[in-house]
C-alpha cells in the first residue's frame, strides 16, 4: 500500500464516497494546490466509481470556475527550487515532491539558473512554473521545459500550466485513493 505525500494512508473509493462533505474537503482539498473550493463543489457529485472519475469532475469544476479563480489556483503554486522557500510557502504535497526531485537541495550554477528562470517566468506571465516533476526525469529537463515554455504566448502557457496541474492532482489522488480495495470490493 502506497502511502501518500503527506503521509495519510490511501483509502478505498467507497470510504471517499462515505466520507461527510468535511471530511472529504479535509482529505481532498490540497489535491489542487491550496484550493479547497474545488473539493467542496465536487463533493456532491459523489458517488465517484473511479479515480479517473474523480479526477475528472475536479477538473471540470476548475475549467468551469471564473477566471480569477484559475489564475489564483496557478498562483498558489510554489517556485520550483526557490532557494530557502519560507516553510508556509509550501503545502506538505509540494514540499514532498520537491525533494524527491532534489529541488530542496539546489547549489552553484544550478541553484542561479532555477532562480534566474523562476523571476523571469513569473515576471513573464503572473505564475510561477508549474510542471508535475513526478513526471520529470531530472532537474536538468525542468530547466530545459522551463526554457521552452518560456517562449510560449501567455495564454497558451496558461493552458499548458493548468494541464501540469491536472497532472500532479492525478498523481496525488493516486496516492490517496486505493484503487485495487476497490475492485477487491467488487469482486
Amino acid at each position: 500500500m502506497m502511502e501518500s505525500s503527506d503521509g495519510s494512508h490511501p483509502i478505498p473509493l467507497w470510504a471517499v464516497n462515505d466520507l461527510s462533505v468535511g471530511a472529504f474537503v479535509g482529505r481532498f482539498g490540497d489535491v489542487f494546490e491550496r484550493t479547497p473550493w474545488i473539493a467542496e463543489r465536487v463533493a456532491a457529485a459523489r458517488p465517484f466509481h473511479s479515480r479517473r472519475a474523480m479526477l475528472s469532475a475536479m477538473t471540470a469544476a476548475v475549467h468551469c470556475a471564473a477566471v480569477e479563480d484559475r489564475v489564483a489556483l496557478l498562483a498558489a503554486h510554489p517556485m520550483l527550487g526557490s532557494a530557502k522557500p519560507r516553510t508556509d510557502d509550501l503545502t506538505e504535497n509540494s514540499r514532498n515532491e520537491q525533494a524527491g526531485m532534489g529541488l530542496d537541495h539546489l547549489a552553484g550554477d544550478e541553484e542561479t539558473a532555477f532562480a534566474a528562470m523562476n523571476l523571469a517566468y513569473f515576471e513573464r506571465f503572473g505564475f510561477p512554473f508549474i510542471i508535475a516533476v513526478r513526471g520529470v526525469r531530472d532537474r536538468a529537463a525542468i530547466l530545459a521545459a522551463m526554457t521552452q515554455r518560456f517562449e510560449a504566448t501567455p495564454e497558451d502557457e496558461q493552458e499548458t500550466a493548468m494541464a501540469e496541474v491536472v497532472k500532479i492532482a492525478g498523481f496525488r489522488l493516486d496516492a490517496l485513493i486505493d484503487d485495487a480495495a476497490c475492485t477487491d470490493a467488487m469482486t
